[in-house]
């Protein structure tokens, strides 16, 4: 993942529809003057049909993108290499540059979304050792992996959809970190006994089951704000803190059901800066894992940026 161009002045931007709500221009065009890169960034509107006609029309100049949805699984596909992480979760929110491609070029993919949900939970002190995550799309594979790295023992997937939720739990059942012999257990939750295969499955009854619940320290919502505005939250649930990956508005309808429960809730913006950080890294030196100059200046630059405007 090293084959890159060397630093010099550049095109970058987000790409997504919608876009016109983007913090991104913000956070990395804070960064890039901190680091004194005379970069560009900008937000494009795209479609997921459209992204391969975008890449191909798109000259040396470009050295990078973020992808926001519904781009992440498109831009998994059309990569030709992709980071161990983008590997493993089917998505990817970043696309590098290989080195001396002209027009068009050939693309590396990375996922920084889980580095980023896992580096903002972190950093709010949060305990994921037994963590339920609401949602099974693209954002509740992040919120899989990125607690599994902070060391889950116990996943618990909860969604309307059934289907998707107990695809999840088979895919990620008895995985774990690489070069790590510890396995996580990965669940779909059940509404209890006299569920059967094949009955819709009730959102309440799940929540209430005690065997999801019992002993939980986390809860990760990566519900749209509808679906967290309208979700039954029992008393079980709310008393856990809460980490929305959501941050526009903010409070999220979800959060604020929660804390007038007298629950905890976290905003996911914690995750856009830190996934963010992660991409700056790959833009600028090729590696997620790399250390950016200055990276603590830089990380409080890209927070003033949204936090303090």
């Amino acid at each position: 993942m090293t084959d890159i161009a060397a630093p010099q002045p550049s095109r970058l931007a987000v790409l997504g529809s919608p876009i016109g709500h983007s913090r991104s221009p913000r956070i990395h065009r804070a960064a890039y003057a901190v680091l004194g890169l005379p970069w560009e960034y900008e937000a494009v509107r795209c479609e997921s049909d459209g992204l391969a006609g975008w890449l191909g029309e798109r000259g040396p100049e470009w050295r990078g993108l973020s992808l926001t949805m519904p781009l992440k699984e498109e831009a998994h596909r059309l990569a030709v290499v992709r980071d161990p992480v983008a590997e493993e979760s089917g998505v990817a929110n970043t696309l590098l540059r290989l080195i001396g491609d002209g027009a068009g070029g050939r693309w590396a993919a990375f996922n920084t979304d889980v580095g980023g949900l896992a580096a903002a939970i972190r950093e709010a002190g949060l305990d994921a050792t037994r963590t339920i995550v609401l949602g099974s799309g693209a954002t509740a594979i992040s919120a899989i992996l990125a607690a599994r790295s902070l060391g889950a023992h116990r996943i618990g997937v909860v969604a309307r959809n059934s289907m998707s939720s107990f695809a999840l739990a088979d895919r990620f059942r008895g995985t774990g970190e690489p070069d790590s012999e510890t396995t996580v257990r990965v669940e779909a939750g059940f509404p209890g006994e006299k569920w059967r295969e094949g009955m819709p499955l009730s959102l309440a009854a799940v929540l209430r089951n005690d065997e999801l619940t019992r002993d939980a320290t986390l809860v990760i919502s990566t519900l749209p704000g509808s679906a967290g505005a309208e979700i039954e939250l029992p008393a079980e649930l709310t008393a856990l803190p809460l980490f929305d990956v959501a941050y526009d508005p903010w409070p999220s309808p979800l959060a604020e059901r929660w804390r007038a429960a007298g629950g905890e809730a976290h905003s996911g913006l914690g995750m856009l800066l830190h996934q963010a950080l992660l991409q700056i890294r790959i833009f600028v030196g090729g590696d997620p894992a790399l250390p950016l100059d200055r990276e603590d200046e830089v990380l409080a630059a890209m927070r003033h940026a949204v936090v303090g405007e």
